[in-house]
């Protein structure tokens, strides 16, 4: 990422930020403090102005974007990446899940997904380990660990965007394959 400086005589200055692919942002600070962004989508595009700051507010944004308020976490810094394909996450149980009722032994969530529910937090509750019994519970959040894919299957069944009954749904069990590859 390159960025250049040029001055604009009675003006101010002028930063233009390489972004992905051809696209620049292009940065005027004038004199006055005001700043003007623009997006260049190619080099010899018309630059689109985005917006136009207040010294001031632009401070302000500019101390968020810096990082002053929060830390973002890179996602191969958290401690809950494991290796490249394992992970924790977790997911929140919505109304409208098929969950919702249900147990961990009637759910069957790591054939379903593929995940493990390794804890369910409830409320100021976690329930580490939960036998097959747990019944889950309207914004139960569920901590389980898996890969990716397993995790996107995990959090489209908590938020409802997925069915228990799904016929194709879930990963087949080890006698599930057994079965199909003697067929």
């Amino acid at each position: 990422m390159a960025i250049y400086e040029s001055d604009l005589p009675g003006v101010g200055k002028k930063f233009e930020v390489d972004l992905d692919g051809e696209a620049q942002l292009v940065i005027v600070i004038h004199n006055t403090g005001k700043r003007e962004l623009f997006v260049r989508e190619a080099p010899d595009a018309d630059s689109e102005k985005l917006f136009e700051l207040s010294d001031k507010l632009a401070r302000q944004v500019g101390t968020i974007m810096e990082g002053a308020y929060f830390q973002p976490i890179r996602d191969d810094e958290i401690s809950t990446v494991l290796d490249d394909d394992t992970l924790i996450e977790w997911a929140k149980v919505t109304d409208e899940s098929d969950l919702v009722g249900a147990t961990l032994a009637e759910s069957g969530v790591r054939q379903r997904t593929g995940a493990s529910i390794i804890a369910v937090q409830r409320g100021d509750e976690t329930i580490q380990n939960p036998p097959p019994d747990v019944e889950f519970r309207v914004d139960d959040t569920l901590v389980s660990i898996g890969d990716r894919e397993s995790h996107t299957e995990l959090e489209r069944l908590a938020a409802g965007d997925a069915a228990l009954d799904d016929a194709d749904a879930g990963i087949a069990s080890d006698d599930e394959r057994s079965d199909a590859d003697g067929a």
